[in-house]
């Protein structure tokens, strides 16, 4: 009799244990359960490229390969929460860049890229008023985000236009960078600008090799903020 009921009795207590309250309250602690196990949400910042033809890749069959977009390549492949926009526009002018930014600030902006007056320059446009365009832009972005961080990119015009207008144009560029606290960047088309095998035919616009250098240029100013 005591030979039969040994196993029944065996049983009953391994299935008590596997139901204990012991046992159940431990399968609730588990690190893939536990109530406090939370993934940390990250927020994504934008970076606006704000500028001309430069910037919006005139020129190039895959807008993405411009310098603005190879910039997000390299964000991307470092894992940093950032999204780049590309708010270039070809024959963008100061002064028209001072109308549509508004509508472009809508979304918010965490770090500011500014190159424009490229076409100012070559149409002459005095520098005086080109400079005040800038401000202007440049102020906007500040009253809308206080805190966002600012870049400017200098240009250069070619010598044809005359040694003091091209003296008086490249001057602009550093005072608005040291009176507004920008990052600069001297000169956007270094080592591109005169370059047959880095330009487009018309010798004006960089082909995709001459935006993967501009890229670095602009790069090596960038990174320090992200």
């Amino acid at each position: 009799m005591l030979n039969h009921a040994l196993p029944i009795l065996l049983g009953f207590l391994l299935l008590s244990a596997c139901g204990s309250p012991q046992n159940r309250q431990g399968n609730r602690d588990t690190p893939d359960t536990a109530p406090n196990a939370e993934t940390p949400i990250v927020e994504t910042k934008n970076i606006l490229f704000f500028g001309t033809s430069l910037t919006a890749g005139h020129g190039l069959d895959d807008k993405s390969l411009a310098f603005p977009g190879l910039i997000q390549q390299r964000i991307d492949s470092l894992g940093l929460p950032y999204r780049v926009i590309n708010g270039g526009l070809s024959g963008e002018t100061s002064a028209a860049g001072n109308e549509r930014i508004d509508w472009l600030l809508n979304e918010k902006i965490d770090i500011f890229v500014l190159e424009l007056g490229a076409n100012d320059g070559l149409r002459g446009i005095d520098t005086q008023e080109t400079y005040k365009n800038l401000q202007r832009i440049i102020d906007k972005v500040k009253q809308q985000y206080p805190d966002c961080q600012m870049v400017l990119a200098g240009m250069m015009v070619p010598p044809s236009m005359g040694g003091a207008y091209g003296h008086a144009f490249s001057a602009m560029f550093p005072k608005l960078a040291e009176e507004n606290n920008m990052v600069f960047v001297p000169f956007l088309l270094e080592r591109v600008a005169g370059e047959i095998d880095l330009n487009l035919q018309d010798g004006i616009h960089p082909n995709e090799r001459g935006h993967q250098i501009m890229a670095n240029t602009v790069w090596e100013a960038l990174y320090p903020l992200l």
